[in-house]
């Protein structure tokens, strides 16, 4: 009987073996490849929201005159936000003049966003172009060029500055974000759906109440809710065309001076909290609304 001889493992037998496991400098590297999405947006976050959390400690701050330094942890503030002369009349007069320049920005904006889409007329091309023009000029041209003309148009007429130039420059500059979020939102439309409901006897003002205006209304909300941000929010243009009216972002560039009291604190944050819970509200109650559609 012949002996039996040990063989020694071929290149196949080999490659056919468990695979080596990668070193540890390639895992993290594939770690760091798949995650980075990830870690950027977590860094942007962290950074954009940076000065709300200073913003929200400095609102507890026990100073003195100025504002800047920390010296202690008070409740106050919070149990009085009016507490600095000034600070809640200003914000009155920002939330009144957003609130009026946005629901005509809005109404004005939603009309012409249809008329732009759902009709052909003579230099609708050159409006398509023109409505942009606001947007692309630096505030602090536009406020120059308002303050121009409400100095040498408005004065012959007896208007000044004051509250109401305030609303109409932002009226004005609120007016072209509102038809470009509106327009956007009737483009992505099926024109057919208006179409079928004409199809089914219903004349064109039923047809916009029942099928058109439901379907765009997330888009005007939308509009609407980008239109107050940036009225409430605006500085440079107001700066210039408001006279002796103060609004909260004149308030506070007034009192960064000497120091931001916390009361201005109190209301900055409270007011971005309001404007987080809306917008969670908005995603919340449109999910609601497709998974209803879904079922």
């Amino acid at each position: 009987m012949a002996a039996m001889t040990p063989t020694t493992p071929t290149s196949s037998t080999a490659a056919s073996g468990p695979a080596q496991r990668p070193s540890a400098a390639r895992r993290a590297r594939l770690w760091l490849a798949n995650h980075f999405a990830v870690i950027a947006a977590i860094l942007v976050l962290l950074y954009l929201f940076l000065p709300v959390a200073y913003t929200f400690a400095f609102s507890f701050n026990d100073h003195g005159r100025s504002n800047i330094v920390w010296q202690g942890f008070t409740w106050e503030h919070w149990q009085d936000p009016c507490g600095v002369p000034g600070v809640c009349e200003s914000l009155v007069t920002s939330l009144q003049v957003g609130v009026i320049s946005t629901v005509v920005a809005t109404v004005l904006g939603t009309l012409m966003a249809l008329a732009m889409v759902r009709y052909r007329f003579r230099g609708r091309s050159a409006s398509n172009l023109l409505i942009f023009v606001p947007m692309a000029t630096p505030e602090i041209v536009m406020g120059a060029a308002l303050l121009t003309i409400f100095v040498q148009g408005f004065s012959n007429i007896g208007i000044s500055l004051g509250f109401g130039t305030i609303v109409f420059a932002h009226i004005m500059f609120c007016l072209s974000f509102v038809v470009v979020t509106v327009k956007a939102r009737l483009q992505s439309l099926d024109p057919r759906i208006e179409e079928a409901a004409q199809d089914l006897y219903a004349g064109p003002l039923q047809t916009f109440w029942s099928v058109t205006f439901p379907l765009i209304l997330p888009g005007i909300a939308g509009a609407a809710m980008l239109a107050f941000s940036l009225s409430f929010d605006d500085f440079i243009i107001t700066n210039f065309v408001s006279g002796n009216e103060s609004t909260f972002p004149k308030f506070v560039y007034v009192a960064s001076r000497r120091g931001i009291p916390a009361e201005a604190n109190v209301i900055g944050f409270s007011m971005f909290v309001i404007a987080v819970l809306l917008v969670v509200g908005a995603q919340v109650v449109s999910s609601m609304r497709a998974s209803r559609y879904k079922s």
